[in-house]
């Protein structure tokens, strides 16, 4: 099996605590909300919202893949970091066995934040980790945490 990782670093005017309840702990409303054109839903097949639990994030027609599923190996509110793993669906198959995430959101002096995302892929065999792909899912992570910021920049009250 392979292993490449690879970090990104964005800083935000969006204080870290409302970063971090918009991005993960509440994703799995707000996305659909403002990404309904990409995802449909997601629902919560085991769990609670903390480790151990699995969601399932389905897309529209139209988008690239139907469904993935994440499992949560850890929610730590208080430190602001969570870790977790695509164990289904989407790019998974016969070249990659898994991808992790780890996000961690901290203040910055300003009031605002820094959010340090990782994500380590996991291949099968052989099978080079295809940089082309690594470079779309990036993007896609990068736009949906954009799209999250713009909201809360224009909803000041949301998660305050």
């Amino acid at each position: 099996m392979g292993v490449k990782s690879f970090t990104e670093e964005n800083t935000s005017p969006v204080a870290a605590s409302r970063l971090f309840s918009a991005l993960i702990v509440d994703s799995g409303k707000l996305i659909p909300q403002l990404l309904p054109h990409i995802v449909k839903g997601v629902d919560v097949i085991q769990g609670d919202g903390g480790a151990g639990t699995i969601e399932k994030v389905h897309f529209t027609d139209g988008f690239k893949f139907s469904y993935v599923k994440h499992r949560i190996n850890e929610l730590d509110e208080k430190n602001r970091v969570c870790k977790y793993e695509m164990v289904e669906g989407g790019p998974l198959g016969e070249k990659l066995e898994k991808i992790g995430y780890e996000v961690k959101i901290e203040a910055s002096g300003d009031g605002g934040s820094v959010c340090k995302m990782t994500s380590i892929y996991y291949s099968n065999g052989e099978f080079e980790v295809d940089e082309e792909e690594i470079k779309e899912g990036k993007e896609t992570a990068i736009g949906i945490y954009k799209v999250i910021e713009g909201y809360l920049l224009n909803n000041p009250q949301v998660y305050a």
